[in-house]
């Protein structure tokens, strides 16, 4: 179980970062792309994410980073 607050940390960067690719704002949408990595990477490390829960996250931060791949000036 994810504690709330992690949960709603996490569910804020995806939330900034799906806005920005919504809005077409592909430098903050990569920018928040970072953030939320390192966010999800940051709460595993702390021990605030289980193995599982880190899992799901990395999955959806990998699919954000395919969707993203051509994402550049």
């Amino acid at each position: 179980m994810i504690k709330r607050k992690t949960k709603q940390l996490l569910l804020e960067k995806e939330q900034e970062l799906t806005m920005n690719l919504s809005n077409n704002y592909k430098d903050l949408a990569r920018d928040a792309l970072k953030e939320f990595q390192s966010c999800v990477q940051k709460c595993y490390e702390q021990g605030e994410l289980k193995e599982k829960d880190y899992l799901k996250y990395k999955h959806k931060v990998d699919e954000y980073t395919v969707r993203m791949k051509d994402y550049h000036h």
